[in-house]
């Protein structure tokens, strides 16, 4: 049996099959404008397609590289911020080692300054590691790029290293700090002892200005003398203590000429700026002697001592010349009473706090369990101290008649009877009138102490 075969179509066939036939009533017959109309559109038709065709699939090629180049792209930029962050995560590590390092040099530290070096030796290794990982594949880190959370891991490294290293500068600061004290400790040790030669001195060149003067001193031969060498001692402590106070007022940047003019005012605005010194021996001779009349400096804790005699008090003046241990004068409750009032009566809160950065000597003295250990307070201690011998002294005469003392008020005229200027006036030009007592003064028996004043003119403003 023969297979069919369809007979092909031809171009000619398609068109005897759109012609409609001659004997179809009704219907007009096709023109040949009209044949040639209908192949030029199956001609446009069949282009058009092709050229649909070509560009689709021109626009899958191109977005499909496209796409692979912007994965290309991301990754390489992954791979490069953990790379940079691992880098500077690495950096951040040698420098909290660096820093250990230098930190344990002083005071040497052996076993510290060997995982020091390691870590650092270590963390080098590992940059050297990220380098030749870069240089093989300069696109692509594989085992950076892997995991985007390595860049912020590496991110917090690097911030956990910053914390160590200020950690560990903090240390070698505080390390440094103490350094310091233990070197300004051992300076003033040698400026005590310094100052005692120096006392040793003056007693070999004046016999009679010195405590030593008045060994194997009894009642009966008590003299004005005596008092005045007490006195002078008192007011050599005071300008210690005074020195020393601007010197810290000083180092923690204080204005030294304003705070002078707050404790006298209208006073320094036409004199020289040294003169300063004499406002703050006058605020602290202020406080000390304040009450000194009294035979209790007005202290509550001392008020037995309104009975005492003149023999009592010459008896602890005696016991306590040569006490200059604190321990022991903190065991004295009279006297201890006296130096924590004098202090926080002296010593104003903002300027401990300025000094020192804290109130941890008022909470000492407050709490009553003894004395603060530093070297201001030191100087107040021996300061206070002699003030409180030359009280002794001064109760053991034994007429109150025989005892006075006395301070000059502001705008009264200068006396050279009663008076002492604290300033030479080289110009010739003497102002009249008392600007501040500096030092009260004392009658003592017969002799008249004259007290120490500042003088301005009659006309600050002249």
């Amino acid at each position: 049996m023969e297979s069919y075969r369809p007979e092909p179509w031809t171009f000619s066939k398609i068109l005897h099959l759109r012609r409609p036939s001659a004997s179809s009533a009704g219907c007009a017959c096709s023109t040949p404008d009209e044949d040639a109309y209908s192949i030029h559109k199956i001609k446009l038709s069949q282009n058009f397609s092709g050229k649909s065709i070509l560009a689709q699939a021109n626009g899958f090629c191109k977005d499909k590289h496209e796409k692979q180049h912007e994965s290309l792209f991301l990754k390489e930029k992954d791979s490069m911020e953990s790379l940079l962050a691992n880098l500077f995560a690495s950096i951040s590590v040698v420098k909290a080692f660096y820093a250990q390092l230098q930190l344990s040099e002083s005071p040497y530290n052996p076993d510290m300054i060997q995982s020091s070096d390691l870590a650092i030796v270590a963390e080098f290794k590992r940059v050297s590691e990220l380098k030749q990982a870069y240089c093989k594949n300069r696109l692509v880190i594989p085992h950076l790029a892997c995991d985007p959370n390595i860049a912020v891991a590496a991110q917090i490294k690097e911030k956990h290293n910053l914390i160590k290293t200020y950690r560990i500068t903090i240390d070698k600061l505080k390390a440094d700090l103490k350094l310091k004290d233990s070197e300004r400790f051992s300076l003033q040790a040698e400026l005590l002892e310094v100052e005692k030669n120096n006392r040793a001195l003056d007693l070999k060149l004046h016999p009679g200005r010195s405590i030593s003067a008045l060994d194997d001193l009894h009642p009966s031969g008590l003299n004005p003398t005596h008092f005045l060498t007490i006195l002078r001692c008192a007011f050599k402590s005071i300008r210690t203590f005074v020195k020393l106070m601007e010197n810290e007022m000083e180092s923690v940047g204080w204005d030294l000429n304003a705070a002078a003019i707050t404790i006298q005012p209208d006073v320094f605005g036409w004199r020289k700026p040294g003169h300063r010194i004499f406002a703050y021996e006058s605020y602290v001779c202020s406080k000390m002697f304040s009450n000194f009349h009294t035979k209790n400096f007005n202290l509550d804790a001392s008020e037995d001592r309104l009975q005492w005699s003149s023999h009592e008090f010459f008896q602890e003046f005696n016991q306590l010349r040569y006490v200059e241990q604190i321990k022991t004068l903190s065991q004295h409750s009279a006297i201890a009473s006296f130096f924590k009032a004098k202090y926080l009566e002296l010593v104003h809160p903002k300027m401990e706090e300025s000094f020192f950065g804290n109130l941890d000597h008022r909470a000492v003295l407050s709490s009553g369990q003894g004395f603060p250990n530093s070297v201001f307070f030191s100087h107040f201690v021996e300061m206070a101290r002699r003030v409180w011998l030359l009280h002794c002294l001064f109760f053991s005469f034994k007429q109150d008649s025989d005892r006075h003392i006395f301070q000059v008020q502001r705008g009264n005229r200068f006396s050279e009877v009663y008076m002492e200027s604290v300033v030479d006036d080289n110009d010739g030009r003497r102002p009249t009138m008392v600007g501040f007592t500096v030092v009260p003064g004392f009658k003592v028996c017969s002799m008249l102490i004259q007290c120490k004043v500042f003088l301005s003119p009659a006309d600050p403003c002249s």
